[in-house]
């Protein structure tokens, strides 16, 4: 689609935007994570099938997500502009859904760079363009994950304290959040120690909550409830990420316009912040400019497709709904196969 855009225009319009409000950061975590917390509880506690379970299941799992989600912030982000967050978020959030931060940080930058964007070097990116079978069996991968990762630390953690090729291993093959099986991060010794660590505190936790299950003083319940809300927040993030990209790249590098022109922004109505939290719903325009801090990007958005010269063709890349995102995603696929 032509595409005349006036980037020195659209710089001066965010210009003001870069700055991070800390607080802003502290208060809308502690809050989520509260509401997440009780309403896991409140589902472990309540009537087995009756509503007020499903329902508590639903807050949680819409919450916890939002929670999981500052794992992308805190990526883009150093132990300087928000000190102390990166361990707080791991206690609350990263340990408990087995998801600590060495899955990202460090790897999601590879994502963003201009020589590995939409390449086979992209841990981020796969060609689903090209193949709807590919983002079908993505999104059913989906839910395979929570188990998957309760096998990487159970099992997986204490066989990588016996050998240092086994833990290299490990590293570079199952410890980053990626969809591109072909990536492969490189490891060093400040990385294999971070991981060494963080997993060790997972697998503590976990067979320190074995034990309280065995002793019967936590309820077996909580591990099914536990699996139920953590498949769900795979499987929604599976659709969320499906739904953040054209994913048309030949495989070439990008400049930050071409990723730009192949991401996409749903900024929706209020309810789009349950599925893209923490300002994934823009992600064209995080992509253009990936160091505006989250709760700045919808006054972001709102001053380019607002605003001429820049407006009419900055928002081509804005979709109406995720729905449509996925069936345009899902459509291009089936184009491939009968061509």
């Amino acid at each position: 689609m032509p595409f005349e855009i006036s980037h020195s225009e659209a710089h001066r319009l965010v210009k003001d935007l870069h700055c991070l409000n800390p607080s802003y950061y502290w208060t809308d975590l502690l809050t989520t994570v509260l509401v997440g917390w009780t309403s896991f509880f409140a589902a472990v506690v309540a009537r087995p099938l009756s509503p007020l379970m499903f329902v508590a299941i639903a807050v949680s799992m819409f919450a916890l997500y939002r929670g999981l989600s500052f794992l992308h912030e805190i990526s883009h982000q150093t132990s300087r502009s928000l000190p102390g967050f990166e361990t707080a978020w791991n206690v609350l959030i990263g340990f408990p859904l087995l998801m600590p931060t060495f899955f990202y940080i460090g790897v999601h930058v590879d994502h963003h760079k201009l020589s590995t964007y939409g390449t086979v070097d992209d841990p981020e990116y796969l060609p689903f363009a090209k193949s709807w079978l590919s983002t079908t069996l993505f999104a059913l991968n989906a839910l395979c994950i929570p188990l998957l990762l309760l096998v990487r630390f159970l099992l997986l953690t204490p066989v990588a304290w016996l050998s240092r090729p086994i833990a290299v291993r490990l590293v570079t093959h199952v410890s980053s959040l990626t969809m591109n099986l072909r990536y492969r991060r490189q490891v060093t010794p400040e990385l294999l120690g971070q991981v060494h660590r963080q997993s060790a505190i997972i697998w503590i936790l976990c067979l320190g909550v074995i034990a309280l299950a065995v002793a019967g003083i936590l309820p077996w319940r909580v591990f099914l409830v536990w699996l139920a809300v953590d498949t769900l927040i795979s499987f929604l993030n599976a659709f969320r990420t499906l739904g953040a990209h054209a994913y048309e790249s030949i495989g070439q590098p990008m400049d930050r316009t071409g990723q730009l022109l192949d991401s996409i922004d749903t900024p929706g109505m209020f309810w789009t912040e349950l599925w893209a939290p923490v300002g994934l719903r823009y992600h064209a325009l995080h992509h253009y400019f990936p160091g505006i801090p989250y709760h700045n990007l919808g006054e972001g958005y709102r001053r380019l497709a607002g605003t001429l010269p820049v407006g009419p063709d900055y928002k081509k890349m804005t979709s109406r709904s995720l729905i449509h995102s996925l069936v345009t995603l899902y459509r291009k696929g089936m184009r491939r196969l009968r061509g």
